[in-house]
């Protein structure tokens, strides 16, 4: 498929949004059972706001996808069998929560912890509306497995969390050990759960091929024209045109940006945090691991073969 870099930003703005309202809501859940004192009302706060601000980014993304945006309203009018109509009800419904967790925490109010979990809740739908988009369409094998809802929700909620630690270093010091250790968790966890969909989707094998597409069954049969030497929608739209080599690259790329490195900077500025100096390694920790998500969403797009381009890209 040809990557669309408005859903690549949708998709990793919106996860980091619902992972870091996840994380806040965590905190205040064992702050609430006495397991950790309670930080200041600066962290919800500020928290909330990222959180609307990163999902309201990807909002606004999304309307770069259409063709037609003056006509988005029309998008939920499908939601009884469309994931993409359910998720633009759960994208609005998550910021609408956020908005008024980070509000009732400005105000004391003590209905913060119910609204929370409100959020946690469209945050929870909001994966599976996204991810259930991609994993719905079983003719793309790649995308066609539960490990998309998996990596979705594990990839949002690491980048959500390492946001959540680097906010700690800031405005309450005492969670960052202990939500460092939840990000890292985390995106090790994404990382296994992406690295086995890799190793899947090396060993697939189309289900189309040039004999069953015409029907002549003949094992000899060799494609030798696409029937046109000018470009065309399905090239546009079903191939992303990169080299082997190229997608190669960005694999070992975002493996790298997305897990690897996020690691190590988390371990080094919880390790840091008593000397004050964590945040510029946390803040930075944050950035990488959203170009290497980035990158990774890009991947998860391009790598799906769909079945016409065993006709149009073959010869491209």
């Amino acid at each position: 498929m040809n990557p669309a870099f408005s859903v690549v930003f949708l998709t990793t703005f919106s996860g980091a949004a619902q992972g870091l309202l996840i994380a806040l809501v965590g905190v205040e859940s064992a702050a609430a059972l006495g397991v950790i004192a309670q930080p200041a009302s600066a962290f919800y706060v500020t928290g909330a706001a990222l959180a609307v601000l990163l999902g309201g980014l990807g909002l606004v993304a999304s309307f770069f996808h259409l063709g037609h945006p003056e006509r988005a309203w029309r998008a939920i009018a499908m939601w009884r069998t469309s994931w993409l109509s359910r998720e633009c009800l759960c994208l609005p419904a998550f910021l609408g929560c956020a908005f008024l967790y980070g509000v009732a925490h400005w105000f004391g109010s003590p209905w913060s912890l119910a609204l929370g979990w409100l959020g946690v809740l469209a945050s929870a739908a909001l994966f599976v509306c996204t991810a259930m988009i991609y994993a719905c369409l079983r003719f793309l094998q790649e995308w066609a497995t539960p490990l998309t809802l998996v990596n979705f929700v594990l990839l949002g909620c690491a980048s959500g969390f390492t946001l959540a630690t680097a906010l700690s270093a800031w405005f309450a010091p005492a969670l960052t050990i202990g939500l460092a250790v939840c990000a890292c968790v985390l995106t090790l966890a994404g990382c296994a759960s992406r690295s086995a969909s890799l190793v899947r989707n090396a060993r697939l094998r189309p289900k189309s091929t040039v004999q069953s597409a015409t029907g002549i069954h003949n094992p000899k049969l060799v494609q030798v024209s696409r029937g046109f030497t000018a470009g065309a929608f399905n090239l546009r739209e079903f191939f992303h045109g990169k080299s082997a080599r190229t997608l190669r690259d960005i694999k070992w790329g975002f493996l790298a940006g997305a897990f690897v490195a996020p690691v190590l900077l988390v371990v080094a500025g919880a390790g840091l945090q008593p000397l004050g100096v964590s945040f510029g390694l946390l803040a930075t920790a944050c950035l990488v691991q959203y170009a290497g998500l980035v990158a990774e969403r890009w991947f998860f797009f391009a790598e799906a073969k769909h079945p016409q381009n065993l006709y149009y890209a073959r010869l491209g």
